[in-house]
């Protein structure tokens, strides 16, 4: 219906004679109404139900008091401080009672006579949607969405909709490097240029891949992902640019990723461990913006936009033979760095809270929050698993809490080292002879004599794989990818191993040298 038929509907009516309160009321969907400090001025039945509250609690309160959350984390604050509408974002938020609420939040800022009010929060309990979602896989029909109230919209959240699960919404954290960073993502979001997304382990490049796309015009068209450091090279080429019948024995005509993707967005995660002949394949796409499939004659034309990530810096890639410098320049228009953890620690108190929530909504616990002494120790720890490893602790924490309240100390399935693992990442055998943290090739043998008898069957094995990995860093005067092509593993593993073991491979060549 257009707005002039609105208009002529509603002729001669006074808009504030309707009342929508009693409408609201009936909604199947949660709505909150707040002033501009995020007073709540109205809350309907259905989020009184949601939240186990009482009305009356709710009224005059701030959704800071009525929900653990601070100005930082709420969306709710977010939306009345930017005056921006938040659409499908699904988050887990726990009461001040406790009650934990896996939901997706539609945030809309109010306004009246040009003049900014408030704000109205629609929230939709995720049970609901894993109605709807049951209920349209038993009819096949997408008419049964409306039986829970809950538009097809809503239902894209779930994982499955355009191949994503993130948004900019759900990344956690104040710090001013990550905020620049997402910045700068939802700045070339809609641009057709490459985006190089860099990132140690577990700092959520995909994350940042998938918030790109869902910030793009491209969001109602397909994502794709591969992990190019878990396809065999064999097989990746034919999965990137498909197959024609008859390239190989047992060759079909299959779309590859390219084609899959287009009009939409593909990610190449760890492009740095693509082979050079393969790179130089992809180069030509993105010059030529064309495909052809393995096996075939003609090139398809492809509209997509390109995102990659490395785990190592570009330039040590350059140098290590595992990235040919044109293609880093034509993947790397936008560049974008992801602090690492340890850099944001600032951050930490408001991640652990998260997934403290995250994991007692998918592990059906209440577990109210974390020791001070284990907060302490997460404090002192480097995170060198980034994120990730930290999400991990908390979920293996909360399996061994059982119905405890908080986490303690021996929940942690995994023992954190202490203090001094600030001071260097590196582990104790891989540290120089004063104390610093690079490591000495010059060493002596004995001191890494995998034979000793005090050693761990652990310990020796570990210090043959360093004995082996200084071999063949010495017999190719530091270069990474020669020496993991002799040690027969690739060049990612071998990076990967360097920076457990604390290798610095620049010592080798300096060694080679002197």
């Amino acid at each position: 219906m257009k707005r002039t038929e609105i208009n002529r509907l509603f002729a001669g009516i006074d808009p504030g004679r309707i009342s929508l309160l009693p409408v609201l009321d009936q909604f199947h969907e949660g709505v909150i109404i707040t002033d501009t400090h995020g007073v709540i001025l109205y809350m309907n039945d259905t989020q009184v139900r949601i939240d186990d509250l009482r009305i009356n609690d709710a009224i005059g309160r701030t959704v800071t008091e009525l929900y653990r959350v601070d100005e930082g984390t709420s969306p709710t604050m977010t939306c009345l401080k930017t005056g921006k509408a938040i659409e499908n974002l699904a988050c887990y938020y726990r009461t001040h009672l406790g009650k934990v609420v896996n939901s997706v939040h539609n945030i809309y800022p109010l306004r009246a006579g040009g003049r900014f009010i408030g704000a109205i929060c629609c929230i939709t309990d995720y049970k609901n949607i894993e109605q709807t979602l049951a209920a349209v896989s038993q009819t096949g029909s997408p008419r049964s969405v409306s039986t829970f109230g809950v538009s097809p919209l809503m239902v894209r959240t779930k994982p499955g909709g355009n191949g994503t699960r993130y948004r900019f919404g759900d990344i956690i954290g104040a710090h001013a490097d990550l905020l620049a960073a997402m910045k700068a993502a939802q700045l070339a979001s809609d641009s057709p240029s490459p985006i190089m997304v860099f990132g140690e382990t577990g700092t959520g490049k995909e994350m940042f891949a998938q918030s790109i796309h869902n910030h793009s015009s491209r969001k109602n068209r397909s994502y794709v992902a591969i992990n190019c450091a878990a396809i065999p090279e064999n097989l990746l080429e034919g999965l990137l640019f498909g197959t024609s019948r008859g390239a190989f024995t047992g060759a079909i005509d299959k779309a590859g990723l390219f084609e899959t993707a287009d009009g939409g967005t593909l990610f190449l995660d760890e492009i740095n461990a693509m082979s050079p002949g393969l790179q130089a394949k992809l180069l030509r796409f993105l010059q030529e913006r064309k495909v052809r499939r393995v096996g075939a004659m003609q090139e398809i034309d492809v509209n997509l936009k390109v995102i990659s990530s490395v785990n190592v810096l570009p330039h040590f890639a350059i140098e290590s033979g595992s990235m040919r410098a044109d293609l880093f320049y034509r993947l790397a228009v936008v560049f974008i760095n992801i602090p690492p953890l340890r850099k944001r620690m600032e951050d930490l108190d408001r991640l652990a809270t998260h997934f403290l929530d995250k994991a007692n909504g998918h592990l059906g616990r209440q577990v109210a929050g974390i020791a001070t002494d284990v907060m302490g120790r997460f404090k002192r720890y480097t995170w060198p698993g980034n994120v990730r490893e930290l999400e991990h602790v908390i979920e293996g924490a909360m399996n061994m809490a059982g119905k405890e309240a908080t986490i303690q100390m021996h929940h942690l399935s995994v023992p954190l080292p202490m203090e001094n693992r600030r001071q260097s990442t590196a582990p104790s055998h891989a540290r120089s002879a004063d104390g610093g943290g690079r490591f000495n090739p010059a060493l002596s043998a004995s001191s890494r004599d995998p034979a000793r008898s005090d050693l761990t069957l652990a310990e020796m094995k570990t210090r043959s794989e360093i004995a082996s990995i200084q071999a063949a860093l010495s017999a190719t005067r530091g270069n990474a990818a020669g020496a993991a092509r002799r040690l027969g593993i690739s060049p990612q593993l071998m990076h990967y191993k360097l920076k457990r073991f604390g290798i610095d491979r620049l010592d080798f060549r300096e060694n080679a040298s002197a």
